[in-house]
């Protein structure tokens, strides 16, 4: 009998989303727009503290939206963390500009600000000023944003927080996504809180959501008839998405309570093994810890056991778990881009492995993951 399938990370209901989706058919607000988009809207802007939110289809679209309102076009460049999903970076190549691409450090796995101001100088030595700095917190990580903006701040170039793992996440008490005018959350189904599938923009200014809205319902100009003086989207979420999203914003603070704990049944079941490090909070940053991810070091584990070898014994009892995110400078799509670094994202993708971390992971589940890991490494 084949075994149970253990996800990495599926969606997990609270059990109010089909109230809120429920009045939405009962009321038949069904189409895009309505008051379940409002009130989700309003969740998100008091969750992470930024005043405002557009309700939109993707992560990816608050991203593209964000490099329009700033003025993005061909032949500009964007400067872009490496070590992430393509989804932060493709946008930058919708608008016809070029990515720059910077590499990680070895604390939070995010943007270098070491590499950040390399690339910066560099750039500017040949007359480059980037539109844009899109650092990312990989994993529900923090970046380390005190000295992304100090830096962006000397340069004059704005920044556009890609905080779509980071829900839940805070640096110093303040909400990842909320650092800088433009913050981008996401509500794929493997996320953290989930709309089936969506994102959203978050701003502490009102006139960048009122834009974001504008654009993403094509662009529909104030007239009693289709009249469009911009390019327009189609990138509003829906209210019945929304409502999904309402009933998810109540239960956020126990999914990453949930998530905190699998990382701490992780780390300390895992403790004794010698070449597997964690991926760990610096001080001041709080992690969802949206997935739990380790490094793992063949010169130092028994028997040279790699990533590889994890991941294939969890796959072969129907467990699956994922390599880190392959760097974007080392994809066929971005051969070309500029990339400023030492290797580091590179080393994580090598070497790093995502571990099983749903909220709805049960204890069985966990123990059925360490028993496979401890028996490779033992």
């Amino acid at each position: 009998m084949n075994k149970e399938k253990i996800w990495l990370s599926s969606p997990h209901m609270g059990g109010k989303e089909r109230e809120f989706v429920t009045e939405a058919f009962d009321s038949n607000w069904v189409a895009p727009l309505g008051p379940n988009v409002d009130g989700f809207e309003k969740d998100l802007a008091t969750f992470t503290g930024t005043g405002y939110a557009a309700a939109l289809s993707s992560g990816t679209a608050a991203i593209h939206l964000s490099l329009i309102m700033l003025g993005v076009s061909a032949g500009d460049y964007v400067i872009c963390q490496s070590f992430t999903f393509s989804a932060s970076a493709n946008p930058i190549v919708y608008q016809g500009a070029t990515p720059v691409f910077i590499d990680s450090e070895k604390d939070t796995w995010n943007m270098s600000p070491e590499y950040l101001e390399a690339a910066l100088q560099d750039l500017k030595s040949k007359g480059i000023k980037p539109k844009a700095i899109i650092p990312v917190h990989l994993y529900g990580m923090p970046a380390k944003m005190d000295e992304i903006l100090k830096i962006a701040a000397a340069y004059e170039v704005p920044i556009i927080e890609d905080a779509a793992e980071a829900l839940g996440s805070s640096l110093n008490g303040k909400a990842c996504g909320s650092f800088s005018n433009f913050g981008v959350l996401s509500f794929n189904g493997n996320k953290i809180i989930t709309t089936s599938g969506g994102g959203a923009l978050i701003s502490n200014k009102e006139e960048h959501i009122k834009m974001a809205r504008f654009l993403s319902t094509q662009a529909r100009d104030n007239a009693p008839h289709y009249q469009h003086s911009h390019i327009g989207y189609n990138y509003r979420m829906s209210n019945i998405a929304a409502g999904i999203g309402r009933g998810q914003m109540l239960v956020l603070q126990d999914r990453v309570n949930q998530r905190r704990k699998n990382y701490e049944f992780y780390k300390t079941h895992l403790a004794g093994f010698d070449g597997i490090a964690f991926l760990e909070e610096n001080s001041g940053a709080f992690s969802n810890r949206w997935l739990t991810c380790i490094s793992v070091d063949p010169a130092k584990t028994k028997g040279g056991i790699s990533r590889e070898d994890i991941r294939l014994a969890l796959d072969a009892e129907n467990i699956e778990s994922r390599p880190l995110w392959k760097p974007m400078h080392l994809q066929p799509v971005f051969a070309n881009a500029p990339f400023y670094g030492d290797g580091t994202a590179e080393k994580l993708f090598e070497n790093g492995l995502c571990l099983p971390s749903g909220s709805n992971l049960s204890q069985e589940d966990l123990n059925r993951v360490i028993q496979v890991m401890k028996s490779v490494l033992s």
